[in-house]
C-alpha cells in the first residue's frame, strides 16, 4: 500500500519558516518524481516546487527564491523549506509522487496545513 505522509505544517508568523516532509512508504522512492502543491480556501491547487529523481528542481514563480525543495532517497522523504512566509501562502499543502516512467503509478498525501498569521 503507497502511503505519503506530510508533516511540518503549523502557524507562524509572517517572516517565519517552516519544513514540510513528505515521507514515502510502498515505492520505489528514488523512481519518482516529487512535488508539492497548495490549495488555500476558495481556491484551486497550485503547484509550488517540484524534484526530479535525478535531483532537478522547478519552482511557481510566486515562490521562487523562498521554498527550497529536497529529497533523500535514504529515508524516502521529500521536503519543502519555506521562508519568508506571507500570510497569502496560508494554504493546505500537499506532496504528489509520480513515476519517472510510468505516469499512472501517481500518488497523493493527505496534505498538511500552513497558516501565516501574526
Amino acid at each position: 500500500q503507497v502511503q505519503l505522509v506530510e508533516s511540518g505544517g503549523g502557524l507562524v508568523q509572517p517572516g517565519g519558516s517552516l519544513r514540510l516532509s513528505c515521507a514515502a512508504s510502498g515505492i520505489t522512492f528514488s523512481e519518482y518524481h516529487i512535488s508539492w502543491y497548495r490549495q488555500a480556501p476558495g481556491n484551486q491547487r497550485e503547484f509550488v516546487a517540484a524534484i526530479t529523481n535525478g535531483g532537478n528542481t522547478n519552482y511557481a514563480n510566486s515562490v521562487n527564491g523562498r521554498f527550497t525543495i529536497s529529497r533523500d532517497n535514504a529515508k524516502n522523504t521529500g521536503y519543502l523549506q519555506i521562508n519568508s512566509l506571507k500570510p497569502e501562502d496560508t494554504a493546505v499543502y500537499s506532496c504528489n509522487a509520480i513515476h519517472r516512467i510510468y505516469s499512472r503509478m501517481n500518488y497523493w498525501g493527505q496534505g498538511t496545513q500552513v497558516t501565516v498569521s501574526s
